[in-house]
């Protein structure tokens, strides 16, 4: 073999060294992100029999599985009559419920989704859609396209007018939603207010619903997962693929949790993979590749 077929053979190893470290890389931050990563705890309600007066039917009973009411009739921030399955079929959903005269919650809701949205690589109207209803009857189009500029001036992408509905409705149809996702809410005579608990839901391309998410912080890692999951390998990249080989979704926690003995699994595959590439690399270059000047090679 010639000096430069020896050369070009040793720049081929060095391109599969390359690859593999890649890939080893790429497991050791899922392996890294299982053990460092910080995710936020869900908040369950407590059982009816518990909780304080006023609130015995405020909470959040999931329905996971379960197919949404797709035939249910609202009306969107353009003031146009829309069935709910219109926003399903092709991408995963971000369902959330609010009403848009809240005082506080509601858009500490809101305000949260949008946060986490916007440090997501993924972009709303692309790989998912997010639908946001209103479970006040008295809630207008109106009052929906207003909310609706309010957060699409924060999240600043382009396209995100068509990925993020705002849609208010009548009360058969906001009972038969609420059901249908196990969202508990009751209307307070007094305050004029609801009280209600705070969730969203992630939902498939079909329909049902795929995982819930409490508080009014949701951490991007875990909506991105959750996004890529619920679409059935129709996003994401093989990242999130090992990421979810690692990570198990806890529906009592609304948030991913690593599953240790998959991590190990992984990193150890990686290792050997990579030390048997290097003895591999190894004895093709032979005792003579430095005398030949092939370590020197750009």
């Amino acid at each position: 073999m010639g000096v430069l077929e020896k050369r070009e053979s040793v720049v081929s190893s060095e391109v599969i060294v390359s690859s593999v470290l890649k890939l080893a890389a790429t497991v050791a931050l899922a392996t890294a992100c299982a053990f460092g990563q910080g995710m936020t705890n869900g908040i369950l309600s407590p059982p009816a029999n518990v909780r304080p007066p006023g609130l015995k039917n405020v909470g959040i009973q999931q329905n996971l599985n379960q197919p949404l009411p797709l035939d249910l009739m609202f009306t969107d921030d353009l003031g146009r009559n829309v069935r709910l399955g219109d926003y399903f079929g092709k991408k995963p959903v971000i369902l959330s419920l609010v009403y848009f005269n809240c005082p506080m919650l509601c858009g500490e809701v809101l305000s949260g989704l949008e946060h986490s949205l916007r440090m997501m690589k993924f972009d709303v109207g692309s790989e998912f859609d997010v639908v946001t209803v209103s479970f006040d009857p008295k809630d207008t189009p109106e009052m929906a396209a207003k909310k609706k500029a309010e957060f699409l001036k924060r999240y600043k992408r382009a396209g995100a007018e068509q990925g993020w509905h705002f849609l208010v409705g009548k009360q058969d149809a906001i009972d038969a939603l609420t059901k249908a996702v196990g969202f508990q809410y009751q209307y307070d005579p007094k305050s004029q207010q609801f009280a209600h608990a705070t969730a969203i839901m992630i939902a498939t391309p079909d329909g049902k619903i795929a995982q819930y998410y409490y508080g009014v912080e949701y951490p991007p890692k875990d909506l991105r997962l959750g996004l890529v999951e619920a679409g059935k390998g129709k996003i994401g990249n093989v990242v999130d693929e090992l990421l979810l080989y690692c990570y198990h979704y806890d529906p009592t926690q609304g948030k991913y949790s690593a599953t240790i003995l998959r991590v190990l699994r992984l990193a150890g595959i990686a290792t050997m993979l990579s030390l048997g590439t290097l003895i591999f690399v190894m004895i093709r270059r032979g005792p003579g590749h430095d005398a030949l000047g092939v370590g020197r090679i750009k």
